[in-house]
């Protein structure tokens, strides 16, 4: 069957999506990935499958109605995690039971065997495995593929499999419904770095008992934050980039921003952002600027969070910014 949807410049992103009337065809959809889909139980297959690419990173949902034995591996180089969305029972994977809150991981090079339940929906995402670490151990300071050595399904509770799982569906229905939005580098970047961050809170670290930092330290961290922040005030810049530049965790960073300005770094990044877009659309020309072109490059992908932030900020809506009375046209 031909595809639905395919559009992208491949240096860029790819978005795909396809409906398949046999496993043999949906194996085959995934891009990259070395595998064969063995139909299990009888009856007509039916399956949906939907992939976006961008960055280093892969992100993809199948949704099948019959049990089928996939084998293969995924690229070279790479992590792939798994998170069920509905399932029809309990599967099996590299040995392993699994179910609705199973968290699947696998590392590329990795011999997958997974034999899925009659339906199954999952949303899988396969990164860059040392980019993926290399982010974990500058913003938690986490070796990630360490704690994932030999492991293939990872522990979690009911409530961070279903914080997961909402999370990346909002991703994808926001990338289904305008693709086009990862024509930004700056919107790349933001929701590359939003999926990792939601994968390394998903998997429960061992912590070590650590020392808190003292007060003053915690002073100094906010004001090297702070003149980060000023310096590259024009870039849509990420927590990651505030954690790499100051060499301390996402933790360390939280903690500091909450007891000098009681507001997380989130929070404030997200005020100099909307301040960011708002200067941009004061200056552009209403008719030929769309808001969310704007909104995109300073990083906001989810765009009805976006308005519904930018109203609680400034008191109006961004589209009345564009075209109000104050606008500057250049």
């Amino acid at each position: 069957m031909k595809p639905l949807a395919c559009t992208g410049d491949d240096e860029a992103f790819r978005s795909f999506r396809r409906v398949t009337k046999d496993a043999d065809d949906h194996a085959s959809c995934l891009r990259n990935w070395d595998q064969q889909y063995d139909q299990l139980t009888a009856g007509a297959f039916e399956g949906d499958f939907e992939e976006y690419w961008f960055e280093n990173l892969q992100i993809f949902r199948e949704r099948t109605n019959q049990s089928v034995r996939e084998v293969g591996q995924p690229w070279k180089g790479s992590r792939t995690f798994g998170i069920p969305v509905e399932i029809d029972g309990t599967g099996w994977f590299c040995g392993e039971t699994l179910d609705v809150n199973s968290f699947l991981t696998l590392k590329g090079g990795d011999e997958m065997d997974f034999r899925t339940p009659k339906l199954q929906e999952i949303i899988g995402i396969t990164a860059d495995a040392q980019t993926l670490n290399d982010y974990a151990f500058q913003v938690e300071h986490r070796d990630l593929e360490a704690e994932l050595e030999g492991k293939r399904i990872l522990p979690s509770t009911p409530e961070q499999a279903a914080t997961l799982r909402d999370f990346l569906g909002t991703v994808l229905a926001s990338l289904r419904a305008t693709p086009e939005m990862l024509r930004h580098a700056a919107m790349r970047k933001a929701l590359e770095q939003a999926i990792y961050g939601s994968l390394i809170n998903a998997i429960n670290p061992n912590l070590e008992n650590r020392a808190a930092p003292s007060c003053r330290a915690r002073q100094l961290v906010v004001e090297r934050a702070r003149e980060y922040m000023s310096a590259h005030i024009e870039e849509p810049i990420t927590v990651a980039d505030l954690c790499a530049e100051l060499r301390v965790s996402r933790r360390t960073l939280q903690y500091s921003f909450q007891d000098v300005l009681n507001l997380n770094p989130v929070s404030f990044l997200r005020a100099l952002r909307l301040n960011g877009v708002r200067r941009a659309l004061k200056r552009a020309p209403a008719e030929a600027t769309s808001v969310a072109d704007i909104a995109a490059c300073w990083g906001f992908w989810h765009l009805s969070h976006f308005a519904s932030d930018y109203k609680a900020m400034f008191g109006e809506l961004p589209s009345e910014t564009l075209k109000g009375p104050t606008s500057l046209i250049t």
